[in-house]
């Protein structure tokens, strides 16, 4: 059955949902975020700020920007009250400057989840397999690497396992040259629920969650970026 936020989403002509929303969506399904709050100033984004934890990253949210970052409309690594709003007031002024069509909903507060391994769990509906789930490389490298792997959903916990060793990212897993073991079953439950999240929803028609953050064995894996696409569904 379709989430009512993206109803909501649709029927406002809308398609895209919104950062706070496609964290709502993944939290309805059990999917791990770090904290944040939605925020409308500065004075509002310190509270916030103090109330999820430094260090902090700042988002515009607005239905008319697809890159945020394409027009300086984030800000990371937050470290105190006085980062916070000089990072309020300079994101404010990017926007203005760079998409003056943007219609500005707000600030998103997020806590930034340090350290890790970044991957990429993504969505689509194809034209010949249906839906599908993909993983690989996250972050910066999605596009160096190119390696990632597929199933159609939903999928089970095999199934994800599967995906996550057919690539290369699965040696960084396992503590490659030294490196530290990373939290698989947290990554793999994450994907087997977004698979039941994009299948329920017929009328997404494309989502990434990038980066999803893997912490060490036992510290869990968090999803601090998501994109959910939408159309009507005929």
């Amino acid at each position: 059955m379709t989430h009512d936020l993206v109803v909501k989403a649709l029927s406002e002509g809308r398609f895209k949902l919104l950062d706070h929303e496609a964290y709502q969506l993944l939290e309805a399904y059990g999917i791990p975020t770090p904290g944040y709050r939605v925020v409308s100033n500065y004075e509002e984004a310190i509270k916030a700020a103090n109330e999820v934890g430094y260090p902090v990253a700042i988002k515009v949210i607005s239905p008319d920007i697809m890159h945020k970052t394409d027009v300086g409309g984030v800000a990371l690594n937050i470290s105190s009250d006085d980062e916070v709003k000089r990072a309020c007031q300079e994101v404010s002024s990017n926007v203005k400057r760079l998409a003056p069509y943007a219609r500005v909903f707000g600030y998103l507060v997020q806590h930034m989840v340090q350290g890790g391994l970044e991957v990429i769990v993504g969505g689509l509906r194809d034209g010949i397999f249906g839906t599908v789930v993909l993983f690989g490389m996250g972050g910066v490298l999605t596009e160096l690497y190119r390696d990632t792997s597929m199933r159609i959903a939903p999928i089970t916990e095999d199934d994800a396992l599967s995906m996550v060793k057919e690539t290369k990212a699965y040696q960084l897993i396992i503590g490659y040259r030294g490196m530290p073991r990373r939290d698989i079953y947290s990554l793999v439950d994450i994907m087997v629920k977004f698979s039941r999240l994009i299948v329920d929803n017929p009328q997404i028609s494309e989502a990434d969650l990038n980066p999803v953050i893997m912490l060490e064995n036992g510290k869990g894996s968090y999803v601090v970026d998501a994109r959910f696409m939408l159309k009507p569904h005929n």
